[in-house]
């Protein structure tokens, strides 16, 4: 998978009007209150680090390895606020550390191996500061989500503002041996019948599995939320969602 959900300039401009302000966008910009810098770390079109950096006054950085996600982010009302910077967490090397970190919509998700999480935890360690937190969030697989993101069940439309109405709709391949899973975003343009797709790739953890990475990067979790409405775990909850510090 090429990554062109994120990558495509044709495709990130959708991303905002299929997604959406999001719960834990909400959460995290509650979490931000008293901070004084602050990493969004896989940033994408940048609407969670603008609202920190605007309603919090924190100093912001937004970091993500799609330049089409941070170019939509550059040009948003308030983005001048925020340093955008183009890198991948595994390699980030900023030279400061910060009060908070995040890593919202799922990003953490998309780091598809052992060593891929390993090198980006390791780097938002390096990254946090003494008494700061770090949140992610990832799908619990127990649920099994996917199994939703099915042509038929994933069906939905939106308005683009220059193209008109848009049908969009998800398809997906499991891999249950690697945890990773291959889904394909589709977008049709209804006055023209354009269609635009293109695919990504996800892994789905165990929590066990997180819990012992966290911890090997020298992370103490210090709350595991169930949801991004503040729910504790449970063996049934969407989302696996630590609050770390460091250990």
């Amino acid at each position: 998978m090429d990554e062109g959900l994120y990558r495509d300039a044709a495709l990130a401009r959708f991303y905002d009007l299929d997604n959406g302000w999001t719960a834990d966008r909400t959460f995290c910009l509650r979490l931000a209150a008293g901070k004084a810098a602050v990493l969004d770390l896989g940033c994408g079109t940048g609407d969670l680090a603008i609202h920190i950096a605007a309603e919090q006054r924190a100093a912001v950085t937004g970091a993500d390895p799609a330049r089409a996600m941070l170019e939509i982010a550059r040009r948003k009302a308030g983005a001048a606020r925020v340093r955008w910077v183009e890198a991948d967490a595994r390699w980030l090397d900023l030279g400061q550390r910060f009060d908070l970190i995040v890593m919202t919509g799922h990003a953490f998700q998309a780091l598809l191996t052992d060593q891929d999480r390993a090198l980006a935890l390791a780097a938002v360690a390096r990254h946090l500061a003494p008494g700061g937190c770090f949140v992610f969030d990832s799908r619990n697989p127990a649920r099994r989500e996917w199994e939703d993101w099915r042509p038929d069940l994933s069906r939905r439309g939106f308005d683009d503002p220059e193209l008109g109405p848009i049908t969009a709709w998800d398809d997906v391949d499991w891999d249950e041996k690697s945890g990773v899973l291959a889904y394909r975003t589709s977008y049709r343009v209804a006055a023209t019948g354009q269609e635009f797709t293109a695919g990504a790739r996800i892994a789905f953890p165990a929590l066990d599995h997180l819990t012992a990475q966290i911890a090997a990067a020298g992370l103490a979790v210090e709350t595991w939320l169930g949801d991004w409405t503040g729910a504790a775990l449970a063996e049934d909850s969407p989302e696996f969602i630590p609050i770390c510090r460091l250990a």
